[in-house]
């Protein structure tokens, strides 16, 4: 057990942010000890309203992107509330925002007076587009980043219709962008704004499909499960009804695969240009294999075989693996159970503190130091 402070501890972070992306971000320098003081206004924020909820009436959502912050509510239409959160503002490292581009000057909270009265200070400014281009004022949410991306246009099945994922993916990577990107603003010593929105963010994980569109005009088409550049790849029903998914896009992995499947002589599937040339067969071949097996006997041979296979797990068998137990990826938090931090640090680790709070659980005065985050 490590009783260090924790890494963050001297970070003062206000989270006027709502809904998922922005409050990820900053439950993330949360988990690391950062002083995050979550502000919302009197009515509380929507994403206490969406989903499932916990025995307390409080949803999910709420206390997995709110945790580890102190909970205060602040109308900022009021004079008094928003002279409040300029005195905090005065005091904090980090400001986290996703109003859309101008609302926040609208407010009177000017970017560039802030920082002039706070010289550390970091504004980090969660958008749908970004804070310029013609786009700028259109809703942020996730499903249009999904979209526009080219992410959906490609995923589905062959001849099926576009797909959007099934989850808050953009949310949730932009998260983690914005306090990848906060961190770096801080760490140059503040004093500037962090501009992050959800389009460029999805346009970051399609890896070089953006430059093979540019250099030959490729489009990846909808594969299912499949992917452009390496075959076999994708989920294979076993003949116990168990599902596996194969990866092969090391060359030396492809090669294992197609000797355990009884096809390494063949020079067709030598290379990865043949084995995607011969897609549709070694597609087949490989769902034969697999159908002749149960899912516990295909992984063993994928396993003595040194290949890249796993099985395909719905939550609840993920949150009774053996190695999620033991490397301690989820956590239970006032009685909620959830995933416990994205990273292991050895010196500095960070903690989940509690999960999200009741709505202004921290309106109150504080004592000591702190107490100017909430009255003069």
């Amino acid at each position: 057990m490590n009783d260090s402070a924790p890494p963050l501890a001297d970070l003062k972070v206000l989270d006027i942010s709502t809904i998922f992306a922005g409050p990820h971000c900053a439950r993330y320098l949360a988990d690391f000890g950062a002083d995050v003081v979550k502000v919302e206004q009197p009515s509380g924020d929507s994403s206490r309203n969406i989903g499932w909820r916990a025995a307390d009436g409080e949803t999910l959502w709420w206390k997995l992107a709110n945790r580890g912050k102190r909970a205060i509510t602040l109308d900022l239409k009021n004079h008094e509330d928003l002279a409040t959160l300029k005195r905090m503002l005065s005091v904090a490292d980090v400001l986290v925002e996703n109003l859309r581009p101008g609302k926040l000057e609208a407010l009177g909270l000017i970017p560039d007076e802030l920082i002039e009265t706070n010289p550390k200070l970091t504004i980090t400014r969660v958008t749908g587009f970004g804070q310029s281009g013609p786009y700028r004022n259109r809703p942020g949410f996730a499903t249009l980043a999904e979209a526009m991306s080219g992410f959906s246009a490609m995923s589905g099945e062959a001849g099926g219709a576009p797909l959007l994922p099934p989850i808050a993916l953009t949310d949730e990577v932009t998260g983690l962008a914005a306090a990848f990107a906060t961190m770096v603003a801080v760490h140059s010593g503040g004093g500037q704004t962090v501009d992050v929105n959800l389009l460029e963010t999805m346009m970051q994980i399609m890896g070089p499909l953006i430059s093979a569109w540019h250099t030959e005009g490729y489009l990846q088409p909808r594969l299912g499960s499949g992917i452009a550049y390496s075959v076999p790849r994708g989920t294979y029903q076993a003949s116990d009804g168990g599902w596996i998914a194969v990866s092969t896009s090391s060359d030396v992995i492809a090669q294992r695969v197609m000797k355990l499947i009884g096809v390494a002589e063949d020079e067709r599937f030598q290379t990865f240009d043949g084995r995607i040339a011969n897609r549709e067969e070694v597609d087949k071949l490989m769902a034969d294999w697999v159908k002749k097996r149960t899912l516990s006997e295909a992984l063993e041979s994928f396993e003595l075989a040194e290949a890249a296979a796993a099985p395909v797990l719905n939550v609840g068998e993920l949150s009774s693996d053996r190695h999620v137990a033991e490397r301690g990826a989820l956590v239970e938090v006032d009685g909620i159970v959830m995933q416990s931090l994205i990273a292991q640090l050895s010196k500095t680790p960070g903690s989940v503190r509690w999960a999200g709070r009741s709505l202004g659980a921290d309106n109150g005065d504080l004592p000591g130091p702190d107490a100017v985050w909430f009255r003069e």
